[in-house]
């Protein structure tokens, strides 16, 4: 089993129209809602992968209600910890047409308390004997710790349990201190944590401040890892078009499960990339085109970094 934690889950709701006109009207041809949250995102792609995911962080009010419903037909299982607090929504605007993307707006999210917070860390706890591997990813909710995911980390580390970390902002630098199996930040994620020009140079300092090895998703170019085995750079074989808005949860997936079964590094990352493109073919976020990611699996790239870039992998 793997365990993903969603502290700041969400219901996700889907705009699909074929252009929009901002500052006027416009009519939405089609509306999803579906739980969402990069940790449940990551759920999602991990079941449709055949692997058993526990999803567990907060979910509060009518709208966490609604969450715990989408989790509830999607056969996924729904360990969350109730709040007092109101589940926040993000509601993605998809534009079909020639040309058109996504734009994304993301409440706040609920406050978490202290004994709410405390009630997690016990929750997670009794949840970890199972598990053999843990994502935590997304926003910290306004109450948590600013270090709440290093916490969560070390609490894993305690029980044997590896660590996959999906942060931004403060919520990454400190969360490195719980020293995760994987760090997994985009290239501006990773500019943002360490203020590094070079992504190389941004992932040494991540695993210089804890992180065992740190992947980093390089949008449409692929990604590349250093590790204490080595430093690679895996390529899609084509840039996909489409809604990138899961394409780093599906990532995390793919990796969580090379994490969970001990695979060689240059398989994880096939593996990532060709999951996280097939992602960018799905509509919706935590979902990926099946047929596109056998094929890009035969097609992607992975090769070492040059020497100049591996050795500043290597501390």
């Amino acid at each position: 089993m793997i365990l993903t934690i969603t502290l700041n889950s969400a219901l996700d709701v889907t705009y699909r129209l074929a252009a929009v006109r901002w500052h006027d009207a416009n009519r939405v041809e089609e509306v999803r809602r579906l739980a969402g949250g990069k940790g449940i995102n990551v759920a999602r792609v991990l079941q449709a992968l055949g692997h058993q995911a526990v999803v567990t962080g907060f979910a509060g009010g009518p709208t966490g209600e609604e969450v715990r419903a989408d989790l509830a037909a999607a056969g996924l299982h729904d360990r969350l910890v109730p709040i007092a607090g109101e589940t926040r929504r993000t509601v993605a605007v998809v534009e079909t047409g020639a040309g058109g993307g996504t734009t994304l707006l993301s409440e706040p999210g609920p406050h978490v308390t202290g004994a709410e917070w405390r009630r997690l860390l016990e929750h997670v706890g009794g949840l970890l004997g199972g598990a053999e591997a843990m994502v935590v990813s997304g926003s910290l909710p306004p109450g948590v710790p600013p270090d709440g995911y290093a916490t969560l980390a070390r609490q894993a580390a305690a029980a044997g349990v590896p660590v996959l970390l999906d942060a931004d902002g403060e919520a990454l630098r400190r969360g490195v201190a719980g020293r995760p199996a994987v760090a997994k930040p985009n290239a501006e994620e990773l500019r943002r944590a360490t203020h590094a020009r070079d992504p190389v140079a941004g992932a040494e300092a991540l695993r210089r401040a804890g992180a065992e090895a740190v992947v980093v998703s390089l949008g449409h170019h692929g990604l590349f890892a250093c590790t204490p085995e080595g430093a690679w750079r895996a390529a899609p074989p084509e840039r996909v078009a489409g809604n990138p808005t899961g394409a780093g949860d599906a990532a995390v997936a793919a990796l969580a499960v090379g994490v969970a079964g001990g695979q060689p590094w240059p398989r994880r990352l096939a593996n990532a990339v060709a999951l996280s493109a097939a992602a960018v073919r799905a509509p919706l976020a935590g979902s990926f085109d099946a047929a596109a990611y056998r094929a890009y699996l035969e097609q992607v790239q992975v090769a070492p970094l040059s020497a100049d870039e591996e050795a500043l992998c290597r501390w």
